[in-house]
């Protein structure tokens, strides 16, 4: 009976043993794992840097080249007014009515089509990413 008492307190030991190299391994992987991420969230926010950039760029380029193109119809249509008042002879109000006919047209035909094309069916996740962009628009 006395040998088998110290035989349980090694064999305890042991496993106390053990179980503290698994345990330095475990927080030694554990420590790999948290490193991994870290780079993985830098990398990921660096690219959503590029991404943010690359998108505000684009934004205001649009922007630009849409305002141009709003100057670009203005003085078409400005052009347009002289013609009709010069070349055929109209009244500074006739030709100005007929622009504005011309443009309410061409306005409604582009109303009629767009409506057509913005028609459903749209997926539910389609649907859930108008929404929530309409919200945060608005501001709700």
């Amino acid at each position: 009976m006395v040998d088998s008492a110290p035989n349980d307190d090694n064999r305890s030991r042991a496993a106390a043993g053990g179980h503290g190299v698994a345990r330095a391994a475990a927080g030694r992987l554990g420590g790999l794992l948290t490193s991994v991420m870290d780079l993985h969230v830098r990398i990921a926010l660096q690219e959503a840097d590029r991404e943010k950039r690359r998108l505000i760029v684009g934004a205001l380029l649009i922007s630009g080249g849409l305002g141009l193109l709003l100057l670009a119809l203005i003085a078409a249509e400005t052009a347009l007014l002289l013609w009709f008042h010069q070349a055929l002879g109209w009244s500074w109000s006739s030709a100005a009515l007929m622009l504005a006919a011309i443009d309410l047209v061409v306005a409604g035909l582009f109303l009629r089509v767009g409506g057509q094309m913005l028609k459903g069916p749209y997926l539910p996740e389609t649907m859930a990413g108008l929404t929530k962009t309409t919200r945060a628009l608005l501001g709700r």
